[in-house]
This record gives C-alpha cells, sequence and structure tokens, in this order.
C-alpha cells in the first residue's frame, strides 16, 4: 500500500532523528501493510549497519546470550539459527514467501504485535530481552513477555525504537516442544503454543489464541490453564471465533505438557 502523505525517507537513521509524524521503517511488510495518514517522514533503519546476529559469552557451553538485531530478516534468522528447531519452526510459522522472508525483519514482526506473530512467540517462549532507545539516546530493557500489551500495541513509546532481542543460549538449547494450529493449512495461526524445559519446570508460552502472549508454569491441572487466561482475553476474528481457539489451546497444551513431562 502506498503511504501517501509520506514526504520525505531519512537513511540511514538513528534516535536522535525521530520528530512527531515520523515512523520507523524496518523490512516495511507491516508499515506498509494498512493506511497510515499520520506519518510525514520514514526513519530507515535497515541502513544502520547493525550486525544481523551477535554473539556474546560461551555460546558452545550454553553461557552468555544471542543478540538478534531488530533488523535481522527472517531470512537471516532461518539461516544463522536454523538449526535449532524451535527458530525453524517458528520461521515457518509466517507461511510467506522468500520474497517475504527476505524483507520482512524480526523486529519488525514484534513492532506490528499480531496475536500471530511467531517473532512474538519464538522471543517470548525463549525467555528473551529487548532493548528499545528512546528518542534521546536513552535505553531500556523490557521482558519480551511484557512487550505486546494487546493485539495492535505494545509498551514502545513516542520515538522509542527496538534495536535489538537478547535471548540465552541455554534457552536455544532447551528441550521445546511446538504446536500450531489455523482454520485451513496455509492459514495465519489461530494458536501457537510452545513448551519449554527449564530448572523451574515447564514454561509454557501461548500466543496467537490470545491478544497478548500468556506465560504459565506448570504442573497445574488443565483448570488452572482456563483460569490463568481469562474468556475474553481470545482473539475474535476471521481465523477463528474465541470458543474454538480456547478449545485449541487447551488441546495443545495438554500436548505439549505430555511429551514435555
Amino acid at each position: 500500500m502506498d503511504l501517501n502523505t509520506v514526504t520525505e525517507v531519512i537513511s540511514p537513521a538513528g534516535p536522535g532523528a525521530w520528530r512527531p509524524g515520523d515512523a520507523w521503517l524496518g523490512g516495511g511488510t507491516a508499515l506498509f501493510g494498512e493506511p497510515r495518514p499520520d506519518v510525514r517522514r520514514l526513519l530507515d533503519l535497515t541502513a544502520a549497519g547493525w550486525p544481523a546476529i551477535t554473539f556474546h559469552g560461551d555460546i558452545e557451553h550454553g553461557g552468555g546470550d544471542i543478540e538478534i538485531a531488530a533488523t535481522c530478516t527472517v531470512a537471516e534468522l532461518n539461516e544463522r539459527l536454523g538449526k535449532h528447531a524451535i527458530v525453524r519452526q517458528c520461521c515457518h510459522a509466517f507461511l510467506a514467501s522468500f520474497k517475504i522472508w527476505n524483507v520482512a525483519t524480526v523486529g519488525g514482526n514484534l513492532c506490528a504485535a499480531l496475536p500471530a506473530g511467531p517473532m512474538i512467540s519464538l522471543s517470548v517462549a525463549l525467555g528473551g530481552t529487548l532493548l528499545l532507545i528512546g528518542p534521546d539516546g536513552t535505553e531500556r530493557r523490557v521482558p519480551a513477555a511484557e512487550f505486546v500489551t494487546g493485539e495492535g500495541t505494545t509498551v514502545l513509546r513516542d520515538g522509542e525504537l527496538l534495536r535489538s532481542i537478547h535471548l540465552p543460549a541455554a534457552a536455544l538449547t532447551a528441550r521445546t516442544a511446538y504446536r500450531r494450529g489455523s482454520l485451513h493449512r496455509h492459514g495465519r495461526s489461530a494458536a501457537l503454543l510452545i513448551g519449554r524445559v527449564d530448572a523451574e519446570g515447564i514454561a509454557l508460552t501461548v500466543t496467537a489464541s490470545t491478544r497478548r502472549p500468556y506465560v504459565l508454569r506448570f504442573p497445574p491441572g488443565s483448570e488452572d490453564l482456563v483460569a490463568a487466561i481469562p474468556a475474553g482475553e481470545y482473539v475474535d476474528d476471521v481465523h477463528g471465533r474465541p470458543v474454538w481457539r480456547q478449545h485449541l489451546t487447551r488441546h495443545y497444551a495438554a500436548q505439549i505438557l505430555a511429551e514435555l513431562s
């Protein structure tokens, strides 16, 4: 979609460039997906030269973390980290063509805050932390599980940008279980659940079926899952009704717990 109100593109751009009426530009697959009449300038982050993926610490022995730039594309993520099943599964949850894979960015998927965003699922399930930078250069870190607050809403403040996603290396090598369901084979995710075993037990991440991510700790009973996620939190749109999404969530949760227990 053309953004016919845009009069200027600033490239490369950094935090100090922002002013009201600006929008940060990554791959643009979400930004250009709907009308944005208030946007006057685009601030291009792809020209900032951020390394797509950086390894910190003793990765080989499960120490340190992996830094994924917000401008890292889905194709780059799959190529560099696709040997880990959970990364590969989340990349393929896009069900997008290679054209989208080579343009869409990890950060853009998070900032779009769509319930079905698989990079949200991946970041939350692996216990990620997000680095945010304000227009004055101030940095703050936010747990990935707290970044998305609802359908299309995040904790980002005016002018703030997502710089990178930090995943603990140990989480990538942990035992995981993945379940995804949609109305048809190539449809948008109606429920995407990931279970991960860590020192505290099983962490179950629920996305796509709910308006925001939920991370639940087990083992509780199935009735606790129902109580933990209010009925009003299930998404209602053309990709699935709330009652059906709730059913899928409970069904997949039971499968994941059985697999990881």
